[in-house]
């Protein structure tokens, strides 16, 4: 009975946060003036970095808005493999350390230069070694030795020692040489060129035409931003919104026969992340009794109607080659076991936190709800603090000046490397603060390890060890309900946080 009015309550409240609510969305165009356009407006709910240069992205909204704008020397598929983009083919040396690549004929960037190797070197040099500020090293390029240009369409990279992860990596932006504009007006390779940028407002792009692939259907796409959950809504309903993704279950039950539902997954892990630094979180048993104390099928059931995929540790099922299904049942829902660690920490009664979490982001802010629920019953007073998107960046990941947050977290590649070395002590996003010496020891080893199944085996040592010493409370890759348009079809999903445009169009 105590859960099934938990239940109750739990639903109203969820329900209620969607009609309650204020603010309506624009109805500058209707969906009839976007067909005979052959324009389309996607909602979204954060503003994209204030530098638009790819190599300065921190944001994964910004990389999936730009990924239809920027190319690397490889890309990635909706099937989870790595093709050549910008680059037509490559091999590679019989030692494994020399890559040399022919860059693709008649790829242009959209101010209308053709790329040649000097851009490729003048790119990848520029994430290796960082001169210029707020650019981010990636991090498979410090084993590069050097980049050259052989010629004009050839590129040769040497690595200091072979790894079996580093095409992974270059789909790093190819972008123009002599071009200093990127901030602001960022020119890439991709099938959609950037128009304009209204902050806090919206992004226009536009159909490139000279592109090297297989050209976009839609000629302009206009990314509208609406941080505040209730007046998203009411732009979908009002026809303002084409298509948007990242809703959840109770949203898309209050669109009408104008949408289609499409279901994939967000290929991010969804945490209660704690600040391991930070009383009482410093203490491995209490981390441990919080596990312990939340029930993760009942958040599914309640917040999201049953959609989602329960993890256990810092690595989603997308990943399948990496991911360790026998982690997600490693804490079983247990309330007074969690006391019972509680009390051993020296927290009897429990104790107060706070959980800080980015309100522009609905399926957050509803697991939060649920989790306040739940740990009441082993003591702990939890309270949410609701915050904006750029606050959070500023304070919690940038600053970490937080106790708990509940947030997902995105792959920017498609390596294991790319969701465990955030982890390592020293890593300057490690916004968790976890310091584990055999967790730093299992990386060192994972990144320099050719072989394949080897490498593979320790990063899932590397998730065991976040799982046993309960750096978080893992809970899920949240399902990815996108509301598309009735009459728009083609929207493709990926193993990666991306929103490819490309192949959406109007159904004839």
């Amino acid at each position: 009975m105590k859960k099934r009015t938990l239940s109750l309550l739990l639903l109203v409240s969820l329900l209620g946060a969607v009609l309650t609510g204020c603010g309506g969305g624009s109805t500058e165009e209707t969906p009839e003036e976007g067909a005979a356009a052959n324009a389309i407006t996607v909602g979204i709910a954060q503003d994209l970095d204030s530098s638009l240069d790819p190599h300065k992205t921190v944001k994964a909204g910004t990389r999936e808005v730009m990924f239809n704008v920027f190319e690397g020397l490889m890309k990635p598929t909706p099937e989870g493999d790595l093709i050549p983009a910008v680059a037509e083919n490559y091999t590679i040396s019989d030692d494994e350390t020399v890559y040399t690549f022919t860059i693709r004929e008649g790829v242009k960037f959209h101010n209308g230069d053709t790329v040649d190797a000097d851009d490729v070197v003048y790119s990848l040099e520029r994430c290796i070694d960082p001169q210029e500020a707020d650019i981010v090293p990636v991090d498979g390029f410090a084993i590069i030795d050097s980049v050259t240009a052989a010629d004009e369409k050839t590129v040769v990279i040497t690595l200091t020692e072979p790894s079996n992860e580093f095409v992974s990596y270059l789909t790093t932006a190819i972008l123009p040489a002599d071009y200093d504009q990127q901030d602001t007006a960022p020119v890439g390779t991709g099938p959609f060129r950037f128009v304009s940028r209204t902050a806090q407002d919206s992004v226009v792009l536009e159909k490139f035409d000279g592109y090297w692939g297989t050209p976009a259907y839609l000629d302009t796409v206009t990314f509208k931003i609406i941080e505040n959950a209730d007046s998203l809504l009411m732009s979908l309903q009002s026809g303002a919104i084409d298509l948007c993704a990242h809703l959840t279950s109770t949203q898309t039950a209050q669109l009408g026969e104008e949408f289609q539902i499409l279901e994939g997954t967000m290929n991010l892990v969804q945490a209660l992340y704690l600040n391991n630094a930070v009383a009482p979180f410093d203490n491995e048993l209490v981390r441990q009794a919080l596990c312990y104390a939340v029930d993760r099928q009942q958040i599914l059931d309640l917040a999201f109607d049953g959609y989602g995929a329960l993890i256990g540790s810092s690595m989603y099922p997308a990943f399948a080659k990496y991911f360790d299904d026998s982690l997600t049942d490693y804490y079983t829902y247990d309330p007074d076991k969690a006391v019972e660690l509680l009390t051993q920490a020296g927290y009897p009664n429990g104790f107060d936190m706070t959980i800080t979490v980015p309100s522009n982001y609905q399926p957050h802010m509803d697991t939060a709800t649920v989790l306040v629920e739940q740990l009441k019953a082993v003591g702990i007073n939890a309270t949410i603090e609701p915050i904006e998107w750029e606050s959070w960046v500023a304070d919690v990941y940038t600053g970490r000046q937080f106790q708990s947050t509940v947030v997902g977290v995105d792959a920017s590649t498609m390596t294991a490397r790319a969701l465990l070395e955030r982890f390592t002590s020293d890593y300057d996003r490690n916004f968790i603060n976890y310091n584990n010496a055999d967790y730093d020891a299992l990386f060192q080893q994972a990144i320099a390890c050719y072989d394949d199944a080897e490498q593979t085996a320790l990063y899932k040592q590397m998730e065991r060890n976040l799982t046993e010493h309960a750096a978080n409370v893992y809970i899920q890759d949240l399902a990815d309900l996108v509301a598309l348009r009735t009459g728009l079809e083609g929207l493709q999903f990926y193993p990666i946080y991306v929103l490819d445009l490309s192949t959406v169009r109007y159904a004839q």
